[in-house]
């Protein structure tokens, strides 16, 4: 069973900055790093979306709210996915998750709370 923990989450002022971490047990560090890995959110009374992914091969994507703030990265070796996220706005206000961009995603963590706010 492959579990995904997230951390690195707080509360910030607008325009500040958070380093997620996400740490993947249970899998080989080879079949880890043939995921599309990816980074979701839930804001309150919303559905959790898509925000960021990254292949094995380092290839990133993200959607155009978070686009050119926000950069995904990931250490095989570790079985870790990062998200830097910058200029954050309380718009960012969310839960974040990360997850296999897959058909059957892994069991979802807990999620690491982001609170943007004055």
């Amino acid at each position: 069973q492959v579990q995904v923990v997230e951390s690195g989450g707080g509360l910030v002022q607008p325009g500040g900055s958070l380093r997620l971490s996400c740490a993947a047990s249970g899998v080989n560090r080879f079949i880890f790093g043939v995921y599309v890995m990816g980074w979701y959110r839930q804001a309150p009374g919303k559905q959790r979306e898509l925000i960021a992914s990254s292949t094995s091969a380092g290839s990133t994507n993200y959607t155009d709210t978070v686009k050119g703030r926000f950069t995904i990265s990931r250490d095989n070796a570790k079985k870790t996915v990062y998200l830097q996220m910058n200029s954050l706005k309380p718009e960012d206000t969310a839960v974040y998750y990360c997850n296999r961009i897959a058909t059957i995603p892994w069991s979802w963590g807990q999620g690491t709370q982001v609170t943007v706010s004055s």
